[in-house]
């Protein structure tokens, strides 16, 4: 059976009814975002390189296409959610024969800037309109519907895009097309940056004879709060890494950001000493949660390790 329809190009007042919508890449995040959109009322068709994936989806009605051109020809939008930039540019030279002109792209992977300007001009070329919408907010959020997403477009674009991308979560428009991705990567800082501060934390209040538990306790709710104390502490303390986020994601994602500012002509000492974290450990723990900021940091205080529970671990 084709997963095909005929194309008709909806208005914007019937978008929330006819608008079928080709979504690349079903994987962590990917999986409940296809979900949701199709749980929203939309024809959702799900493409992925192991096919296995895409079919999964289809008892929540979501139809899998075993060839990517089967799934991005006469879609009104197409949502990709991949790997790396390196990926996502292979999979638009794949599709562009297939694209009809007039679709909307819609990537919410995480890449560089400069990946995302280039994407813009590449679909351009094709007559084809471009949105850069990376998230934030984790497997949780994007289950919930409630991820951060940051988008970069033309105001029109954004319009059309923002029905869907509120099945999903709370788009916010930041700026013309690779804006949504220098937000992601701000994001990242911040997330990275704040997971370490965290860890750093709780094991200097066990090395020094507090209770770990009691002291992040005892500092939400002040100035030290936020939603990377309140989960990821606590994930650190279970210390639970079944993973939300990933560390190979988290590396990526804080590598771009060394390359933005280097881009800007900025120096980020910080994120440089975050990034080197990450990656002694992410050979190891590629696909644990990003919490695992904490083994980083245990691996260079040898003899230190917060509190008694066993480590949970993805499987390798």
């Amino acid at each position: 059976m084709t997963c095909l329809k005929p194309h008709s190009l909806p208005s914007l007042e019937a978008a929330l009814t006819t608008l079928t919508i080709a979504f690349l890449g079903i994987g962590l995040m990917g999986h409940p975002m296809a979900i949701r959109l199709a749980g929203a009322g939309w024809t959702v068709r799900a493409w992925n390189r192991s096919p296995d994936k895409a079919e999964a989806l289809r008892r929540a009605g979501v139809q899998p296409c075993s060839g990517l051109d089967e799934a991005v020809r006469t879609a009104d939008i197409v949502i990709s959610m991949l790997a790396s930039g390196a990926v996502v540019s292979e999979v638009i030279d794949a599709a562009l024969p297939s694209l009809h002109p007039g679709a909307l792209w819609i990537d919410m992977s995480s890449t560089q800037h400069g990946e995302a300007l280039a994407f813009h001009a590449r679909l351009a070329a094709r007559q084809v309109r471009f949105l850069d919408a990376p998230v934030s907010g984790g497997v949780a959020g994007a289950q919930a519907g409630s991820l951060a997403i940051m988008a970069g477009a033309a105001l029109d674009d954004f319009a059309q895009a923002e029905p869907v991308l509120r099945a999903m979560g709370r788009p916010t428009l930041v700026g013309p097309a690779g804006s949504g991705q220098v937000a992601k990567l701000c994001n990242q800082l911040i997330v990275g940056g704040t997971l370490n501060i965290v860890a750093e934390a709780l094991l200097l209040a066990q090395a020094a004879g507090a209770d770990p538990a009691a002291v992040r306790g005892a500092i939400r709710g002040g100035f030290a709060e936020s939603r990377i104390l309140e989960l990821h502490g606590q994930r650190m303390l279970d210390r639970n890494f079944i993973p939300g986020g990933q560390v190979t994601s988290q590396l990526k994602d804080l590598q771009n950001v060394l390359v933005a500012a280097a881009d800007a002509g900025l120096v980020l000492p910080v994120t440089s000493v975050v990034t080197a974290n990450y990656r002694s450990i992410a050979d190891e723990f590629a696909h644990a949660d990003h919490a695992a900021a904490l083994l980083a940091l245990e691996k260079m205080n040898p003899g230190q390790r917060l509190g008694t529970a066993p480590d949970q671990l993805p499987p390798d």
